[in-house]
């Protein structure tokens, strides 16, 4: 169901804030009963018309009897059955893993572990050799996921990638995508929400962490020097995005990026934004957010005006706090509908996350401007009813996948995506780290 009103934001973000991070008895686990989703034990969520969603990896609700813990990033296998999942594990701490997971209808899911005692992992990419790469703190690394002994097959890569143990003004966790060139392209998540210390601009005539000694808030590139192997030396491709968890490329060669913004206190602002990356760019922050806006923490020190061509904008905005975590253009089989739009995993713990959306694209892979495009954001803590409210700026309006995702106790905890994949049948199979569960989107029958 619903509601539209703009009531709803009087006290919305820290009423949502307080009563889901504070409810020791929100759900974790789904409660399925016996309906299936094509072979799969069925989710009770709402999903848009023709869909479904499947359990693939339901954990216990103990945590500790866990085998995949925080699972983050997904990657297919040759065959159609197996996939490979990062696992965080624990938070700024060692014990993540990379897992294979075997999945066939009628059949118990077996997980192996393939790689463990690894330092947060999380993104996951297969190379321009074919192998898979994987980052964790401090390192890129690659190896053979099909070899007798993967693990005899590790080999580091870029050994100077990010890593709060020696150095922590850096964002735990790093994305990164191969450029057309085959130069890495690796995101630097800021370790601050708007760069202050003491309530204060971490800087005088510019922000400290992004772009003093730090060089946070940014993607580096480390140069391709031939036979599978980079600089060890990096450059700065783009700065002044604060978390640039989620990267993907359009077949045309544009490169977009989901930033995960600044987290003001109301719902409603600022949202979070899709950016196309370009070589020498600033994206604004922590001096700016949507399209003109000025961070009042930053105002007074006139680094950056937020209406010239200094600051480059999103090319569209996305719902605010929605937390976009993973991005992929759909190209299997199982839904024509879905062929060539963007799908992102809005993972945020405020009312415009726990969501998958679908956007159709232009030539060049950005999502279509929708006149007046509104965005829905759940009414309350726990229930999917939604209102829905305008952007300011750009924006799109897309398919929700999974537009009944919110905390229902007795039925369904609220969702956590985080990493997307296409399997060979094209399905879309889904990890949520929250929830410790692996999901896979269907077509809509038994």
């Amino acid at each position: 169901m619903k509601i539209t009103f703009t009531a709803l934001l009087i006290g919305l973000g820290a009423f949502f804030c307080v009563a889901t991070l504070g409810a020791a008895g929100a759900e974790r686990v789904y409660h399925t009963g016996d309906a299936t989703c094509d072979g799969w034990p069925r989710a009770p969520i709402g999903m848009a018309p023709g869909f479904c969603a499947g359990i693939v990896v339901a954990p216990p609700a103990d945590f500790d009897a866990r085998t995949i813990r925080l699972p983050r990033v997904l990657l297919p296998l040759p065959g159609g059955k197996d996939f490979l999942v990062t696992d965080t594990g624990k938070w700024n701490s060692p014990g993540g893993a990379l897992f294979r997971i075997t999945a066939e209808r009628s059949k118990p899911t077996v997980i192996t572990p393939i790689l463990t005692g690894l330092y947060m992992p999380h993104d996951m990419v297969r190379g321009p050799d074919g192998k898979v790469y994987v980052n964790e703190q401090g390192r890129i690394f690659r190896f053979d996921p099909l070899a007798a002994d993967p693990k005899a097959t590790v080999e580091t890569v870029i050994a100077n990638a990010p890593d709060t143990r020696t150095r922590y003004n850096f964002h735990p966790l790093s994305s990164f995508i191969f450029d057309t060139n085959n130069d890495m392209l690796l995101s630097v998540g800021a370790p601050s929400d708007q760069c202050l210390k003491d309530g204060k601009p971490d800087g005088i005539s510019f922000c400290a962490q992004s772009e003093g000694d730090y060089k946070a808030a940014a993607i580096r590139r480390y140069a391709y020097l031939g036979n599978g192997k980079w600089s060890t030396e990096f450059t700065i491709m783009a700065q002044g995005l604060r978390n640039s968890v989620a990267l993907v490329r359009h077949s045309s060669g544009t490169l977009l990026e989901a930033d995960n913004g600044m987290d003001f206190a109301p719902a409603d602002t600022p949202f979070e934004k899709l950016n196309v990356l370009r070589q020498g760019a600033h994206y604004g922050w922590p001096y700016c957010y949507d399209m003109t806006g000025t961070n009042p923490a930053w105002a007074s020190a006139h680094v950056m005006d937020c209406a010239s061509a200094a600051y480059t904008k999103p090319v569209r905005l996305l719902p605010p706090h929605g937390a976009p975590l993973s991005m992929l253009y759909y190209d299997g089989a199982m839904f024509p509908q879905l062929r060539g739009k963007l799908l992102i995993a809005l993972h945020g713990y405020r009312p415009a996350g726990s969501r998958i959306a679908a956007f159709a694209v232009d030539s060049r892979g950005i999502p279509l401007a929708a006149p007046n495009a509104h965005y829905d954001m759940y009414a309350s803590p726990s229930g999917d009813e939604v209102a829905s409210l305008p952007y300011a700026g750009p924006a799109s309006e897309p398919l929700l996948l999974t537009p009944g995702w919110n905390n229902v106790d007795g039925m369904h905890p609220r969702g956590a995506p985080v990493g997307l994949a296409v399997s060979q049948d094209g399905a879309i199979w889904v990890a949520e780290n929250t929830n410790a569960t692996i999901l896979r989107i269907a077509r809509d029958q038994p």
